[in-house]
Parts: C-alpha cells; sequence; structure tokens
C-alpha cells in the first residue's frame, strides 16, 4: 500500500507563497504514480488543484487554478510538490496529496494552509 505524507503546511499571509511536500512512507514513487493535489476548503467540496505522472513529469492543472499553483516533482529526493502564491484569504484549506497506484488510490492525512486576510 502507498502512504502518501504530507509537509509544509501552516499560516500564511494573504500574498505569501508556500511549499507543500508528499512523500510516500517507508517507500517511494514508482513508474506512472499518479500524484495529486486536492484541497478542501471549510464547508465546501473536496477540489483537485493539479495531478503529475511520476515517470515524466507530465502535469494538468484545474483551470481555476491555473496560475497561482505549481505542481512538480523532484525525482532524487522522491518528492511530489505544490509551490502556491499570491495566497489569498480564499485559498484557507486543508490541502492533500492523492496517489494513485494502478487502481490503487491512497491519501496523505492532509495540511491546514490557514491563509490570514
Amino acid at each position: 500500500q502507498v502512504q502518501p505524507v504530507e509537509s509544509g503546511g501552516g499560516l500564511v499571509q494573504a500574498g505569501g507563497s508556500l511549499t507543500l511536500s508528499c512523500s510516500v512512507s517507508g517507500g517511494t514513487f514508482v513508474g506512472d504514480d499518479m500524484v495529486a493535489w486536492y484541497r478542501q476548503a471549510p464547508g465546501k467540496e473536496r477540489e483537485v488543484i493539479a495531478t503529475i505522472t511520476w515517470d515524466d513529469g507530465s502535469r494538468q492543472y484545474t483551470d481555476s487554478m491555473r496560475g497561482r499553483f505549481t505542481i512538480y516533482r523532484n525525482y532524487h529526493e522522491n518528492r511530489a510538490f505544490l509551490h502556491m502564491n499570491g495566497l489569498k484569504f480564499e485559498d484557507t484549506a486543508n490541502y492533500s496529496c492523492r496517489v494513485k497506484r494502478g487502481s490503487v488510490v491512497c491519501w496523505g492525512q492532509g495540511n491546514q494552509v490557514p491563509v490570514s486576510s
């Protein structure tokens, strides 16, 4: 089983930047793992931000997230990242990493990112 672990969350001021990291507990990303970042704001449904394919680094973004959010991976560090800039109060959410390996989908616990206005 793949167990994603996120890190890097925390309070950030509006207009600031933050980078979240996703790794695999006790293991590594492999081959055609699909890594995705999601977020869920208070009182709202969870929404996908972006996905990246581990082996070739190909990326896709939800249209509304394009521009201020960047997903990337570091092959040697075995981590996937979500860089966020120009953060707004409405970006306040729990950000979580999801890994799809074959037919198996696993979620991390998530990191809270409160954005102060």
